[in-house]
């Protein structure tokens, strides 16, 4: 084998193990705050809860009883977002709670960024907490959340969700998915001062009143629909200081079970991600056949067959620390490459719909080209 052959066949490898020892160690799950049920007596009247709903009447009560358990003086603003359902009359009948009727979505806005807009004139308190409506609080997680805000000197800080695995599907993809956004969002540079890496997780975020509204809210962002991360790049482009870490605190209730419904929800915003660039979507399809496929080639060859074996136990050892951290069998990251390839199809799924003229689709609402 010559050396230019050699070179290439060395690449998988070194892209694993360079993953494992970069400094910022996106695979690592070290940046968490867990719920501790001993603390649920704090007082939280420095905090507004503002929800967007939905048709969320199936969940919505489970989220606001995981509010009642935090502690004292939270109020908590639900934006009823058009609802079809029985949504705003179950959130009625929680206490400290205020149901806002939402309007209309106007032209150019993104329907959760309009609610939490809506929302925000209702806010009169220091903190604001933004909670998806599918998102249940374990008690006592807002404690050390607001602990943890304040003794690292934080103005935003927020909590990737638990999510649910009660299928094959869920466990092959979901963990793969919080693996992956931590790969393109590396939590330890984007909590640094290292402006170039911002990312939040929408579903809980705890943040200043006054930063979100110096950062310009949600109007600032009201296409987006990955408003997570464009809010965090911009409260930290305001000269804020942003916090992301994992919970398994932050429980979400979305039930997804099915590989079409796990579909549905990356391929709503994975073209979005790459900036609906055909480019980088060639350049993320030749990384990944990089990746994962090539060192599966290079395994039936005499000759580079070692190169091939390190590039896949580097490949499945990067991923242990998240299964370990949901709790997982360690087997799963076995399958770690099909993931991987499923992930793919995807994000061609997501540029293809958005060739068709459909940008994205959600929650019964389609966002045009």
């Amino acid at each position: 084998m010559g050396i230019l052959e050699w070179m290439a066949a060395s690449l998988p490898a070194l892209m694993w193990l360079g993953l494992l020892f970069v400094p910022w160690r996106p695979w690592s799950t070290r940046e968490r705050i867990e719920a501790d049920p001993l603390a649920t007596h704090t007082d939280l009247s420095e905090i507004t809860v503002l929800i967007p709903a939905r048709n969320e009447a199936d969940v919505i009560g489970l989220t606001l009883s995981g509010l009642q358990a935090q502690g004292s003086g939270l109020q908590v603003v639900v934006v009823d977002d058009q609802s079809s359902d029985d949504t705003a009359r179950i959130a009625a009948t929680y206490p400290n709670t205020r149901v806002i009727s939402g309007q209309p979505l106007p032209e150019g806005w993104a329907g959760k960024l309009w609610a939490l807009e809506q929302g925000r004139a209702h806010v009169h308190t220091p903190m604001t907490l933004l909670l998806d409506a599918d998102i249940q609080l374990q008690p006592g997680l807002l404690a050390p959340l607001l602990a943890h805000k304040r003794g690292e000197n934080r103005q935003f800080v927020s909590l990737m969700a638990d999510l649910r695995r009660t299928s094959f599907w869920d466990r092959l993809l979901l963990p793969a998915f919080v693996y992956y956004f931590k790969l393109i969002y590396p939590f330890a540079l984007s909590n640094s001062g290292f402006r170039h890496v911002a990312a939040a997780a929408g579903g809980c975020v705890l943040v200043d009143t006054e930063a979100l509204r110096r950062a310009g809210a949600f109007a600032s962002l009201r296409n987006a629909l990955i408003d997570d991360c464009t809010l965090a790049r911009q409260v930290k482009n305001a000269g804020y200081r942003t916090w992301l870490g994992l919970s398994r605190g932050v429980v979400s209730l979305r039930p997804y079970g099915t590989l079409r419904s796990i579909h549905d929800m990356v391929a709503r915003s994975a073209f979005t991600q790459l900036r609906y660039s055909s480019g980088l979507l060639l350049a993320v399809t030749a990384l990944f056949v990089l990746a994962y496929g090539l060192p599966f080639l290079l395994l039936g060859s005499a000759a580079t067959w070692r190169l091939g074996a390190v590039a896949l136990v580097a490949m499945m050892l990067s991923y242990l620390p998240m299964l370990r951290y949901y709790r997982m069998r360690l087997a799963w990251a076995l399958l770690l490459p099909v993931s991987a390839l499923l992930y793919l199809g995807m994000t061609w799924s997501s540029a293809i719909r958005y060739w068709r003229g459909v940008r994205s689709r959600w929650k019964d609402r389609t966002y045009s080209t």
